[in-house]
């Protein structure tokens, strides 16, 4: 059963802590290729297998892109702490930094590994009963490669929570 957080003051004392662990999700060339149509990123190590098969990734790969656009599904199922706050809304807020470091083979199967980093009251005592207006969350966003030793993405994003 997960552990649930439902004060600032309980989620505080996770700042530095891993917060859980996603679900595998397999990458397969139908999610690189819809991908690739919507963004017009066609690019052939991409969306080619046999011209990629010639490239020093063996086959294709997923565009860094679709990785960073997966961390809604990935942190879907996250094994470990929920958060529960009991705010208005939460909204991706925006990224402080995002690195590549490994490919995403497509038929490797991907998976979240979540930090909590910092969090900061915006605007307090302006929100409901004295409190603060939202909260901004930062989080180490790290996606592991089933069997690969580097990660697919490492990402700070920031994610704010209105009360």
């Amino acid at each position: 059963m997960p552990r649930e957080i439902r004060t600032v003051e309980e989620l505080r004392s996770l700042i530095g802590e891993d917060l859980g662990v996603g679900s595998w999700v397999e990458i397969t060339q139908e999610m690189v290729n819809a991908f690739a149509d919507l963004t017009g990123d066609h690019q052939y190590i991409h969306v080619d297998p046999e011209r990629a098969r010639k490239t020093m990734f063996g086959g294709t790969i997923a565009h860094g892109y679709l990785t960073l656009s997966l961390l809604p599904l990935l942190s879907r199922e996250r094994e470990g702490v929920r958060i529960s706050l009991d705010g208005r809304m939460a909204v991706n807020y925006g990224l402080n930094r995002l690195r590549f470091p490994g490919p995403v083979p497509v038929g490797k199967r991907i998976r979240l590994h979540t930090k909590l980093l910092n969090v900061e009251e915006i605007n307090p005592g302006a929100g409901p009963n004295g409190g603060p207006q939202a909260l901004q969350l930062t989080y180490q966003q790290t996606v592991e490669v089933e069997g690969a030793e580097r990660p697919g993405m490492v990402a700070e994003t920031l994610t704010r929570i209105y009360f």
